[in-house]
């Protein structure tokens, strides 16, 4: 897991081949304009979902791990209080993990929140557990979906 702002970008880009056209995306593109949706950058090795949704308590909050995909989630107004957990901690699954949205919950919580505000990002690695838009108010965010493996899917 890592967080930081969009100002240290370069220091991750050579931690994955694709992680340098997500930062380019990011810096030049005015995210804040984009309607909600999804929007690919390279097919579906790299898109980014843009989406503006009220906030939840923690209590709401549900573990989630991706398998195929790192997710890079840039807050662009509010402050998303992320919940992170290892992967291989987690114990208690809600259910199965599915492949075709490559996404599995649990009910386990977290061990830790990063309070993201505006301006900075999480990048959250296929062992990274993650429970985002905790928030007292209404978060616009940007997730990044890079996937672990580069070549086309």
């Amino acid at each position: 897991m890592i967080f930081s702002t969009p100002a240290n970008a370069d220091r991750y880009a050579e931690l994955h081949p694709l992680f340098m056209r997500a930062f380019d995306y990011m810096r030049n593109t005015d995210l804040l304009v984009l309607a909600p949706g999804r929007y690919s950058i390279i097919e579906k090795q790299l898109f980014v979902i843009v989406e503006s949704v009220p906030g939840r308590a923690r209590e709401a909050a549900k573990l989630e791990c991706h398998r195929r995909y790192i997710d890079l989630q840039l807050v662009l107004e509010g402050s998303d209080e992320m919940g992170w957990k290892p992967l291989a901690d987690c114990t208690q699954p809600v259910s199965d993990y599915s492949e075709e949205k490559d996404i599995q919950f649990f009910r386990d919580a977290p061990v830790s929140w990063i309070v993201t505000p505006p301006g900075a990002f999480c990048i959250f690695f296929p062992e990274d557990a993650h429970a985002p838009l905790v928030s007292s108010g209404q978060v616009r965010k940007a997730i990044f979906k890079i996937a672990v493996d580069p070549a086309p899917l």
